[in-house]
């Protein structure tokens, strides 16, 4: 297996994120031309006077540089060690797609149980990938 391929699944993710980041200044310029929010509403943040469908973005922002932070340094450890097969493969792309369902779903209708269930799976995931990393290197 060509082990660059490792790596497309996380510039996907690297394109979601962005996708995301545009989406803050949309939603607050937007807020800011409909007079729901003030300037002075983001000195420090985001402060209460922010309507929740305004802070929404920024938040699901921050859930992109949490947990997948692992995600990235586990294809980067894939690709120097050499050790990506196709399962990985198919590991980091099933991640990718459960963190842009995650996403979607807070950024629509925002079940939480839905946004749960894609979380937990993603997360189940990603620990695979890393026990599978971790078997690999002890032998």
């Amino acid at each position: 297996m060509n082990q660059t391929t490792i790596l497309f699944p996380m510039m996907a993710l690297v394109g979601w994120t962005f996708a995301v980041l545009l989406l803050i200044p949309y939603k607050r310029f937007r807020a800011a031309f409909d007079k729901q929010v003030a300037v002075d509403d983001f000195k420090l943040g985001e402060s209460e006077n922010v309507p929740p469908g305004v802070r929404l973005p920024n938040r699901n922002l921050m859930n992109l540089f949490e947990m997948p932070v692992l995600f990235y340094l586990a294809c980067l450890t894939l690709y120097v060690t050499q050790s990506a097969d196709s399962a990985m493969l198919s590991l980091a792309w099933a991640y990718v797609a459960l963190r842009i369902a995650h996403s979607a779903v807070h950024l629509t209708y925002n079940n939480v149980f839905h946004r749960l269930a894609l979380f937990a799976i993603s997360n189940i995931a990603l620990l695979i990938v890393w026990v599978r990393i971790a078997t690999a290197l002890s032998k």
